[in-house]
């Protein structure tokens, strides 16, 4: 499984130092209304936003995860993995960015895990304020070939599921009048590949749930929009490579520029960081407009 929160991060305060001399009275008064002024732990949780980015556990979405914690929301994690490893990451997350940050191992290719995992986000932080569908897999064969258990499972895990996520998030985002959800889809949801059917025809349908949506809570405080990212510079496809050119009889130099980068006029992988930072973006207040969008970062495959 492959592995985004404009948070209202509590803000720094400068104090003046020591209180009014010759005058302690004043002074404990401006020492209680300053201790009162500080919003308590509870507070200051409840009214960061709260993220839940899934297939976050690497790649992809543990950039989006770090961006928006980095920028002060909640965070849940959701993916799989080695345990102590994600607690690592889940801690350092927390430690790095002064913010929550949950993990929830839910198998998103199962209805009642993804309601689980909705109601336990949502009794916690009252709200997933941001939700980025990001979880997805892969299989390549040709159409009379299709395993068909490979094709159902595509379709449950990169579609299906973020029918549930969104469906589960939105009675909450409403009545908030803010939320964001963002699909992490792929240029497959513009343009198509031979020998991915199931991966193409989730991807397009990604597009079309993300179009309806929008405009089903326009008038909510709610966006709705797709990222669309070309090849993605990931741990994952890093290690596919030297794979690939044994298999093919090429170089390593020729996979990437010959067979991944094929379509990519740049002949640069898109980097993890700039989904994140697009991501981030569209979960912020200033992208209050962008609803509906199916947005490309591609290196310009799809303008061909």
């Amino acid at each position: 499984m492959t592995n985004h929160l404009i948070g209202d991060a509590t803000p720094s305060r400068t104090e003046p130092a020591g209180s009014p001399a010759g005058n302690p009275g004043l002074g404990f008064g401006m020492a209680l209304s300053r201790l009162l002024a500080y919003p308590s732990m509870e507070s200051q949780m409840s009214s960061r936003k709260t993220a839940l980015v899934t297939g976050s556990t690497s790649g992809i979405g543990l950039g989006i995860a770090t961006a928006l914690a980095a920028r002060g929301s909640n965070v849940i994690l959701n993916g799989f993995g080695d345990a102590t490893e994600i607690e690592k990451l889940r801690a350092k997350l927390a430690a790095d960015h002064a913010v929550e940050v949950r993990y929830d191992g839910a198998d998103l290719s199962q209805q009642d895990a993804i309601e689980t995992m909705l109601g336990k986000a949502i009794k916690e932080f009252g709200a997933v304020d941001i939700l980025i569908n990001n979880a997805g897999i892969q299989f390549v064969a040709p159409i009379d070939e299709f395993p068909v258990a490979k094709w159902n499972a595509i379709i449950a895990l990169n579609l299906t599921a973020s029918f549930h996520t969104i469906r589960l998030a939105v009675p909450a985002m409403k009545a908030k009048k803010w939320g964001r959800i963002i699909n992490i889809a792929s240029a497959h949801a513009l343009v198509a590949s031979p020998y991915k059917s199931a991966y193409v025809a989730a991807k397009h349908g990604v597009a079309g749930l993300t179009k309806t949506v929008a405009l089903e809570v326009a008038t909510q405080g709610i966006t709705m929009n797709a990222i669309c990212p070309g090849y993605v510079w990931t741990p994952l496809v890093e290690k596919q490579i030297p794979d690939t050119a044994k298999a093919r009889g090429l170089t390593e130099a020729q996979v990437i520029n010959d067979v991944l980068l094929h379509a990519q006029p740049t002949k640069q992988f898109v980097q993890v960081s700039e989904v994140a930072a697009l991501a981030a973006f569209l979960a912020s207040d200033e992208a209050a407009s962008i609803t509906g969008a199916i947005i490309p970062i591609d290196g310009g495959w799809t303008a061909q």
